[in-house]
């Protein structure tokens, strides 16, 4: 006796296939991909060097960067990140665990060995620490929308960058500065090396980046106002309203403060999204992601 098949609703399952595999150019671990404003190319980079790719071609590259000495035992710093700028195609920036930033022009030469432009804020002496150099480095660059400003992040902060500026840098926004006081114990669990990505808005007017305790920052650039908000199950209820954040780090603490010694370093922000043009960020906390929205009237 035969049975008539029933027709069960599933729910829809999302699934990703690659189109292509780019193999065998890299021996360290990929930690940036910027696809060009021609649509053509591609760059992928590792600890210590970018590859420019070709969208049609899989199994070839350029090594348009190498910073790998002849003898490892004098490496002394890494690539951290590298991107495109977004409408100059010769044009790409790398930076570094020291802290600084070199902008590249490909018109000058095909191995990018020599820099057109190099980025860095003078050291302040009297703060020097053990930490110092481990804090400094770069976890991520990103070019503004408009192709005028760079954004870095750091440890403890984000840096925005005018192009025609190489000696400091035009703003400087302190993401957890009550950390600092941390820094030794944040060394032992070995979350000083995380790695923190920063993004800019449709209009380059504000940015984002993350923290612990599940935080992220949003800094305004004109108003120079911040706020600090918490990605979490109660604020993932629809239509919920983030209410801003605050740390004490000391004396007495008040209602809707959290001490420094209560931050769950364990929950981190590291990835941020900013849409181009709504104002819809997604924020990814550990394995959950959330999208928020402004509000709705």
């Amino acid at each position: 006796m035969f049975q008539v098949p029933i027709l069960k609703p599933m729910d829809l399952m999302v699934e990703a296939s690659p189109r292509r595999i780019f193999a065998n150019a890299h021996t360290y671990h990929i930690n940036s991909i910027s696809v060009n404003s021609d649509h053509e190319t591609y760059l992928s980079a590792d600890d210590l060097r970018i590859n420019l790719w070709h969208l049609e071609i899989t199994d070839r590259s350029f090594n348009i960067v190498d910073i790998k000495p002849a003898n490892m035992e004098e490496l002394t710093e890494v690539i951290t990140a590298a991107e495109f700028h977004p409408h100059h195609c010769n044009v790409f920036v790398y930076s570094s665990s020291k802290g600084t930033i070199r902008l590249c022009d490909m018109r000058s030469s095909a191995l990018c060995d020599r820099h057109s432009k190099f980025f860095e804020e003078p050291e302040d002496p009297s703060s020097r620490s053990f930490f110092s150099e481990i804090i400094s480095s770069i976890s991520d660059v990103k070019f503004s929308h408009s192709g005028r400003y760079m954004m870095t992040r750091d440890y403890l902060s984000v840096k925005v960058w005018d192009l025609n500026m190489e000696n400091r840098p035009v703003e400087t926004y302190q993401v957890h500065e009550y950390l600092r006081s941390k820094l030794c114990s944040l060394y032992e669990n070995d979350c000083i090396f995380d790695k923190f990505e920063c993004c800019w808005n449709g209009s380059d007017g504000a940015i984002m980046t993350g923290s612990y305790n599940n935080f992220f920052r949003m800094f305004d650039r004109n108003t120079r106002r911040d706020i600090t908000l918490e990605a979490s199950r109660e604020s993932s209820k629809p239509r919920a309203i983030l209410k801003p954040r605050k740390v004490c780090t000391g004396g007495k603490r008040k209602k809707d403060e959290i001490n420094v010694d209560s931050l769950d370093f364990n929950k981190k922000i590291l990835h941020t999204a900013w849409h181009p043009m709504e104002n819809i960020i997604a924020v990814a906390a550990t394995n959950n992601l959330y999208i928020f929205q402004d509000k709705i009237n």
